[in-house]
């Protein structure tokens, strides 16, 4: 992949003027990339500048003129695809499967976007007051900070940057210290599509040095943070205390229920590519399958027979289907969950097995709520197994979880199967379908621990505008 040593300011490639020198690592191999100076508080000052300035011409367009811009963005991803395949897969550790996800997920939001412009809908309403007329607006908010994960870091970075700016906003961009080259990848992409200088704007650096400034900044009225709960309580403190809105999409600790009717089968076919797909690492994977007491024992022999044959390692070859995790730090808090819950007295069903970063699959079964991979996050290849009594018991410890992003039921009967859905304290849930769902028209979003806000169509048009009243005295009243 290119090395991106520069930061992305009003559409200049500059130096970053920080106190760090920071390095990008390939997350199979563990060998350096490039160096480059990390973005200062200046830096912040000068992107959120340019976005500022630029916001003001952008949102002077028309809407044809802005959903030109936006449909040149097809043909910018297309042109840049063996990039963005090679940019992933390098820094972050993404298989084949999940760099073709990324690259057709974005041209997916591309899609739906372009049609934003055409969408900012005002209203015309009635008044108690004689001759008056009312107006009400829908108005871009002005300038909007972004700070996207590492574990899908362009569709992430793109499911806010993009709604932001078919809705008249300008952004500025802070990526994970982890993948930065996707986030300056997409700066390329937007310069190829004649997005105007300033509109967008990418800078990379510590948290320390840049990121509670980078929230607490007077320009930026909203902050779109995708990450963990922990960091996102931190920014939603900060954002409040500066009465900045914000979107918040944080951890998620997702269940599937398996149900006494399920096709064990299928369930276990979904639970492989809802708890591995990505190496586990994905917000909305299923990290514990709660089967009633019925078919407990035959879901876990279905689920290690989808996994007997898995291939792990280089996330290059096309035929492997876990890659590595990460990083050494994530590594080992993913091998400290697994020997906590085995320490606490679970069954490995199926043990996995480390080799440099990579993790081979785990099934751990006689999982119980206060074990350590079932009551936190573990962001691996790792799925719990947790007996339930009976229906009203499974969906009992579906919800005994500070989380609530997305979930999953099966069963043959369909309408009870929404009727389950409906009662598990969650944002999301698909019946026959595992956990990882997300479609740029439907809304997207947690509750609880997981997030405030939502993703996706007229939720994040709302989300990302504000309405502004006029009223208009047609005969004075004075």
């Amino acid at each position: 992949m290119r090395a991106y040593t520069k930061q992305y300011i009003n559409g200049q490639w500059v130096e970053g003027s920080g106190e760090s020198v920071l390095t990008n690592y390939n997350a199979y191999t563990g060998e350096a990339l490039y160096s480059y100076r990390s973005a200062s508080p200046a830096d912040v000052d000068a992107a959120y500048e340019a976005a500022e300035a630029a916001q003001k011409q952008w949102g002077k367009l028309r809407p044809d003129e802005q959903q030109a811009v936006l449909e040149r963005l097809l043909e910018a991803f297309d042109y840049y695809k063996d990039d963005i395949f090679d940019v992933l897969s390098t820094e972050a550790g993404c298989t084949v499967a999940k760099c073709a996800y990324e690259y057709a997920t974005c041209k997916d939001f591309v899609k739906e976007v372009m049609s934003f412009p055409h969408m900012m809908e005002g209203k015309i309403q009635p008044s108690v007051t004689p001759g008056k007329a009312n107006y009400v607006f829908k108005m871009p908010k002005g300038v909007i900070g972004v700070i996207a994960p590492w574990n899908v870091p362009l569709v992430l970075a793109i499911r806010s940057v993009l709604p932001a700016i078919a809705t008249g906003n300008a952004v500025v961009l802070k990526p994970a210290s982890n993948t930065p080259g996707s986030a300056f990848l997409l700066a390329e992409i937007f310069e190829r599509a004649g997005l105007p200088a300033g509109l967008f704007n990418v800078i990379a650096g510590r948290g320390s040095e840049i990121g509670d400034y980078f929230v607490t900044h007077p320009i930026p009225r909203l902050i779109s943070f995708t990450g963990s709960t922990e960091v996102g309580r931190r920014i939603g403190e900060l954002a409040c205390g500066h009465l900045k809105d914000v979107s918040l999409e944080l951890g998620g600790n997702n269940v599937m229920l398996v149900l006494a009717d399920a096709d064990i089968k299928r369930a276990a076919a979904a639970a492989k590519f809802g708890g591995y797909f990505n190496q586990g690492q994905v917000c909305m994977g299923i990290n514990r399958v709660i089967c009633v007491k019925e078919v407990y024992a035959d879901f876990i022999e279905a689920l290690k027979a989808e996994l007997k044959d898995v291939k792990v390692g280089d996330p290059r070859d096309p035929e492997v289907f876990v890659g590595p995790i990460i990083d050494d730090i994530q590594r080992r808090h993913v091998e400290d969950c697994i020997a906590g819950s085995i320490a606490a007295g679970c069954t490995v069903a199926l043990e996995g097995k480390t080799v440099g970063n990579c993790i081979y699959p785990w099934i751990l079964s006689d999982v119980t709520m206060d074990m350590p991979t079932a009551n936190c996050e573990v962001f691996g290849p790792v799925v719990s197994v947790i007996r339930a009594k009976d229906e009203d018991d499974a969906i009992a410890i579906a919800n005994d979880t500070d989380y609530g992003l997305s979930g999953s039921v099966f069963t043959r009967d369909l309408y009870h199967g929404i009727q389950v859905a409906k009662r598990i304290d969650t944002g999301m849930v698909h019946v026959n379908d595992q956990s990882i769902n997300d479609e740029p028209n439907v809304m997207f979003g947690g509750v609880k621990q997981s997030g405030i806000g939502r993703f996706n169509g007229k939720w994040v048009i709302d989300k990302f505008t504000t309405d502004h009243w006029i009223s208009v005295q047609e005969e004075y009243r004075f």
